[in-house]
């Protein structure tokens, strides 16, 4: 399980409780005396992630939740993923 983020979360006490668990963290250093490595090819692949949750926004009843049950709230989710992966 891998832990990918910006550079927003590189802290200390994160990398360390990350650190003790078993997920492998991406997380690209800020402005460091000794900056960390990540491999990039899984870091970009973040981008496609974040491209879909934009996309899935620009629907009104997901982005404000109309749907009072969870599972109604998850089928619409469900259904403009497949529209939007059909398009």
């Amino acid at each position: 399980m891998a832990f990918i983020t910006d550079k927003a979360y590189d802290a200390d006490p994160l990398i360390k409780s990350l650190k003790n668990g078993r997920s492998h963290r991406i997380i690209p250093s800020k402005k460091r005396i000794n900056p960390r490595t990540i491999p990039f090819s899984l870091y970009k692949k973040r981008n496609t992630t974040e491209c879909f949750f934009a996309r899935l926004k620009q629907f009104r009843n997901i982005t404000t939740r109309y749907d009072k049950l969870k599972s109604m709230f998850f089928a619409a989710v469900q259904l403009v993923s497949a529209t939007l992966e059909l398009n």
